[in-house]
């Protein structure tokens, strides 16, 4: 194993020709390779995505940041990277989609982009199946388009043999200047768990850990490690853009905040649970699948999620769904997020049943097989929510697949206009009862820094004005 600085840390990005190409496989198995070895690396992972960044986490053994060019800035991007890399020697970003796949002609908020941005060199995951010398001609096609994105090695996935590999390491090397860092085999099965809407939460999970302890053995047996950190260069350190940064002097903990956080719920971004602590919010994580009351708290955050997947199992839990609607009744502040929105509904139905819920919003629901909403959002805040102020912008990301069935809200009682995206019914997205806000728009609190400051304040002008 190659020396590594223990001052100056250096970042890769690791990226696919497409979606299911091996890019998961790959970032995943070198960062938990490395790591087994000793080396200090900071995983991140590029887009709106929370399933590749807990087992990118769970490899590491510490969080993963996401960074994306749609939701925050360039500068808080770099920001970001460098502040998070401080301390590690290596930085591993895994890209999404296809290397240069975006919104439009151009590759917008790309992977691509991305990689520019952090001036990262990049390792090109591709798809090996029936093909040997057109590999080469994808490259130097990635290299043509991608003007001074750098792309300097290549992982090999879904070799058949010896001689499949020979071929396209032959073809590589005589036609490009990108080195081929390694060659995974053909696999019978899936290395991550898969189910009907991709790979599975850690969380949902209960051989995670020895998953990623396969996936380490095969990365150390089929990845030259050396030449992969090798290939890494300097990771901006970002102290130029500290001031694109949210900038919120410590305030002390003077509220109390649940986040209900277990199988159903799991998806929070790190920096969205910092924003709520540098906010002044103490918080107190919750299992709403075993918990039989909430704790003494002053707000709630439910984040999104599967709640399908444990969906008998909240509906059994009636004393912690009724405790919490009458909590929601009393005034207490709750912001939720997709699953967490669901949740707060009436019912979800699924294989033709329909299991109860908590009923704070007059919504019936159904799972269906295909997604009703995916991709990125922007809204437009009304009047009518005590989080954000009226006309304030906000980007985010949805991705659901249930579907509404029935609804008492009424299209002018929602609090967003819908600018881009599905959001609930009607350009509509954002369900309001009492001080409970609820989306299917997720957001990051880098790019949002209003939601904590928003939340934060309610909860804290509740909590004060319950106490005179």
């Amino acid at each position: 194993m190659m020396n590594l600085t223990k001052c100056t840390p250096k970042g890769i990005m690791v990226a696919g020709l497409s979606g299911g190409s091996g890019k998961s496989v790959a970032a995943v198995g070198i960062t938990a390779a490395l790591t087994e070895q000793g080396v200090r690396v900071a995983p991140f992972k590029k887009g709106p995505d929370y399933i590749d960044a807990g087992w990118l986490q769970l490899a590491a053994g510490r969080p993963c940041h996401n960074l994306d060019p749609y939701l925050m800035s360039a500068a808080l991007i770099r920001h970001s990277c460098g502040k998070h890399a401080a301390g590690t020697q290596l930085a591993i970003v895994e890209g999404n989609r296809g290397l240069f796949d975006g919104v439009d002609l151009s590759g917008s908020y790309s992977s691509a982009e991305l990689a520019a941005i952090l001036r990262l060199p990049v390792i090109l995951t591709v798809d090996c199946t029936k093909m040997t010398r057109t590999v080469a001609a994808l490259v130097l096609g990635c290299q043509q388009l991608g003007g001074d994105i750098r792309i300097r090695g290549l992982v090999l996935n879904r070799i058949g043999s010896r001689r499949h590999e020979r071929i396209i390491r032959q073809a590589v090397e005589h036609y490009t200047d990108v080195q081929v860092v390694g060659a995974l085999p053909r696999l019978s099965t899936d290395v991550f768990p898969q189910r009907h809407i991709g790979i599975t939460p850690c969380p949902e999970y209960a051989g995670a850990g020895e998953a990623v302890k396969k996936l380490a053995a095969m990365i150390r047996e089929h990845v030259d490690l050396d030449a992969v950190l090798a290939l890494a260069e300097p990771v901006l350190d970002g102290r130029e853009e500290t001031a694109a940064a949210p900038q919120r002097p410590d305030r002390g903990r003077d509220v109390r905040i649940g986040v209900i956080r277990d199988a159903a719920f799991q998806f929070y971004y790190p920096e969205n649970l910092q924003a709520l602590n540098q906010c002044g919010a103490e918080l107190v994580e919750i299992n709403a699948l075993r918990a039989a009351a909430l704790p003494e708290i002053d707000g709630l955050y439910i984040g999104g999620g599967f709640p399908e997947t444990s969906l008998a199992q909240l509906a059994a839990n009636s004393a912690f769904r009724h405790d919490l609607r009458q909590r929601v009744e009393d005034g207490m502040p709750v912001y939720a997020e997709c699953g967490g929105l669901i949740y707060l509904c009436e019912s979800l139905e699924i294989g033709g049943r329909a299991y109860e819920l908590t009923g704070v919003y007059p919504v019936s629901l159904r799972m269906e097989k295909k997604p009703q909403a995916h991709g990125y959002t922007i809204l437009e805040a009304l009047a009518n929510n005590a989080v954000y102020a009226p006309g304030s912008v906000i980007k985010g990301h949805e991705f659901r697949y249930s579907k509404v069935l029935s609804s008492a809200v009424k299209k002018e009682n929602m609090a967003f206009a819908v600018q881009r995206g599905v959001g609930f019914a009607h350009g509509r997205d954002g369900l309001v009862y009492k001080n409970c806000l609820a989306l299917y728009t997720h957001v990051h609190a880098l790019g949002t820094p209003e939601w904590a400051e928003g939340f934060v304040g309610l909860v804290r002008e509740k909590r004060f004005h319950q106490s005179r």
